[in-house]
């Protein structure tokens, strides 16, 4: 397992490593950037990526930026995840950036883009996330 996973709970790992995570390039407050590497096992039609995992590698980048900013508690939940797709993402490393936009204590706007290696634009995505106490996530979670 990549050594960036590591230190992260298990359901964090498996996730990070599900979705290819290479390493956090950036993780500053209300910025992140983050690589990835895109599989064949993650592309259908002869290697392009499953949207998918685009939508997951932009919503990550994204909420790696709030927690940058305000840490793990409270807990950043998507309400909404928009995303618009310019380019194949075709196997081989991409670029996840993402930042806080703008927003308050509870309610966050934040964007985000998905690069190739050659910084090319593959896509964008906005989110609107709510800020929620990590105690109130566990119990909505039935733990």
């Amino acid at each position: 397992m990549n050594a960036v996973v590591s230190g992260l709970p298990k359901a964090a790992a498996d996730l990070s490593a599900t979705l290819g995570l290479v390493r956090i390039v950036t993780m500053e407050p209300g910025r992140a950037a983050i690589e990835y590497a895109c599989g064949m096992h993650m592309c259908h039609s002869g290697g392009v990526a499953q949207g998918g995992f685009v939508a997951g590698w932009i919503d990550a980048a994204m909420a790696h930026a709030v927690m940058a900013k305000f840490g793990h508690d409270p807990v950043p939940i998507s309400l909404e995840l928009k995303i618009s797709y310019f380019a194949p993402a075709n196997p081989g490393i991409v670029l996840a950036e993402g930042w806080i936009e703008a927003g308050g204590k509870s309610t966050l706007f934040a964007e985000g883009t998905l690069k190739d290696a050659s910084g090319r634009l593959l896509a964008k995505g906005t989110s609107t996330i709510r800020m929620i106490p990590a105690q109130r996530v566990t119990a909505m979670a039935g733990g």
